[in-house]
């Protein structure tokens, strides 16, 4: 028996075009094997550049070639994706000017510029002149203006190996030798070629906003921010933050591993023990900085604060300081800045509707300075609860300080000089932490602050918040947004800034995110960023977690830390 044919259905010849469905439910139809950037160029109706696409859940560059009906959501300098493939090229062109204009010196590029900019230094020659680096700036947008293609190939691994061999780059050779694929995709400007770990824009003709600037012993590469993507904002100075990056350099070479590839050979040769304990160690040595320079000015100080952006270990910090300051003869008295919420039906909402609690007005800003106030003049005072289930502010225990004692106030807003308006200036102490890494891929490729907190934060919501990746993946973009408009920007206002990344981090969270990673859905928005952070894994040989300190500030995401129940012990 056979079945009736449907009369809505029939055969077809095959179609010679394809169809590209956008999300606003438009259809682009052009001829199969077109490029990527051929249909985004019909898309780019606005100033901000479309530099890329997501094709059927999966981010693609602009000479992606569509061979099937496909739905596109086009990524522009506006979305983080877009800003990395725009940031990830400028590099790339600086390199090639680079390596054309000053052949006998070496670049790094080492660290992001929270206005839009990474901070590069330079060895093997005195710092730039500021007729060399506009040299260098002229260089590059002459490729800018002739729009030099960036030529996209595929090589053996080996025959990368050797190429970086003959140029002495060892950085990328260390690199390369743990890589597990046969081949390596590379770009190529002229007679300039270079791997970049992640997609480019096609050509030098995108890459028009961008400055070049002197900074300390380098220069700053100055580039837009997604918010304001065709925008060069004001470079400000940043002298303790530079500090703090110039002192984890210090630390990378009292280690001799200045790149993953460095840290890679270190674990095979055995010094995984050696690494850890000593990269802990000028923890606790930075730690014991801190407390003592709070113990030096004890007569005026009475409240300790720290402040950061989220994952960077504030917790533990806090702890460790204590303990310090407990050795010095100081009582520290922990405050949770989170107690002195307003009431959730009086807090501040943000642009989607949302209850704004990263704001400084979701705070009880009259009641904390009354309360500190009071408590640093020896009066007793009770403090607030919050509870967080109901979303009140409760009373909370009634507490007296002594001449000994000095409060530690954590929370985001540490070092927001509206928060404390009515405290005198000199009874504060601000500690900035974060976790700012330097230990980067190789000398043109660095490794992002942001990944490396948000893959702490992966390992941490899952083991104890029961979160998964994904939802990890999700939150983190309003995370990001708070931090920008509630810490950055007052990261210099801190009296000291600790450093809390550490070498071997990547090594010992990569097996531990890898498999909670892997889980994110495939086709969902969070995939596309899941698959660039398993790329970014891949690069790192895993190490033995059971050689990490109970005490470490890496405790505080993969568990097992002993400070975890610490509370500094008060006097009856």
């Amino acid at each position: 028996m056979t079945r009736s044919a449907d009369p809505k259905i029939d055969w077809a010849k095959p179609r010679e075009t394809i169809q590209v469905r956008l999300l606003d439910g438009k259809v682009l139809e052009g001829e199969r094997g077109s490029l990527l950037g051929s249909f985004m160029g019909l898309m780019q109706d606005g100033q901000v550049p479309i530099v890329g696409g997501i094709v059927n859940g999966e981010l693609r560059e602009l000479t992606y070639p569509i061979e099937t009906d496909s739905t596109v959501k086009p990524v522009s300098m506006g979305t983080a994706d877009g800003m990395r493939i725009y940031r990830r090229s400028l590099t790339f062109l600086l390199a090639a000017a680079f390596e054309e204009s000053f052949p006998e010196a070496c670049l790094t590029v080492d660290h992001s510029v929270v206005s839009g900019g990474y901070y590069c230094q330079l060895s093997g020659r005195p710092p730039f002149k500021a007729k060399e680096l506009a040299q260098l700036e002229v260089r590059m947008r002459e490729w800018v203006e002739a729009d030099e293609p960036f030529v996209k190939c595929q090589i053996p691994i080996e025959e990368a190996r050797e190429h970086y061999r003959k140029k002495g780059f060892t950085d990328k050779v260390r690199l390369l030798e743990h890589r597990k694929k046969p081949h390596l995709v590379v770009y190529k400007l002229g007679e300039f070629s270079d791997y970049h770990h992640g997609y480019m824009v096609p050509s030098a003709g995108f890459l028009q906003w961008f400055a070049m600037e002197p900074t300390g012993e380098g220069f700053t590469l100055r580039f837009p921010r997604r918010h304001k993507p065709i925008e060069l904002l004001p470079l400000p100075e940043y002298p303790r933050l530079l500090a703090t990056f110039r002192q984890y350099g210090d630390w990378l070479e009292t280690l001799g591993v200045s790149s993953v590839g460095a840290l890679n050979d270190a674990i095979l040769a055995g010094r995984a023990r050696e690494i850890i304990l000593v990269s802990d160690a000028l923890h606790e040595r930075h730690i014991a900085q801190v407390a003592a320079k709070i113990f030096e000015e004890r007569d005026s100080v009475r409240v300790v604060l720290v402040a950061g952006p989220s994952a960077s270990g504030k917790t533990t910090f806090s702890k460790r300081l204590s303990i310090q300051l407990m050795a010095l003869g100081i009582s520290p008295y922990p405050i949770a800045m989170d107690d002195f919420f307003i009431d959730r039906e009086l807090t501040p909402k943000d642009e989607e509707g949302e209850y704004d609690y990263e704001t400084l007005d979701a705070l009880d800003r009259e009641r904390l300075n009354s309360d500190l106030g009071k408590l640093i003049a020896g009066e007793r005072t009770r403090l607030p609860h919050y509870d967080f289930l109901n979303g009140k502010q409760l009373e909370g225990d009634e507490v007296m300080l002594r001449a000994d004692q000095i409060v530690i106030l954590e929370g985001i807003h540490g070092l927001n000089p509206e928060l404390l308006l009515l405290l005198p200036p000199e009874c504060s102490f601000r500690i900035y932490v974060s976790a700012m890494t330097q230990l980067n891929l190789d000398r043109y490729i660095r490794v992002s602050t942001t990944d490396t907190r948000l893959i702490r934060r992966i390992v941490r919501d899952a083991s104890r918040r029961g979160y998964s990746a994904a939802e990890t993946i999700r939150r983190w973009e309003s995370v990001r947004r708070g931090e920008k408009r509630n810490i950055f920007p007052f990261q210099e206002n801190a009296d000291m800034m600790f450093n809390s990344a550490l070498l071997y981090e990547g090594a010992a969270l990569a097996p531990l995110a890898e498999p909670l990673i892997r889980q994110v859905p495939h086709g969902t928005p969070e995939h596309v960023e899941a698959k660039r952070l398993l790329a970014f894994l891949e690069w790192f040989l895993p190490i033995d977690t059971d050689l990490i300190p109970d005490d470490s500030i890496l405790r505080e995401f993969i568990g097992g830390s002993i400070l975890s129940e610490f509370t500094p012990w008060q006097h009856p």
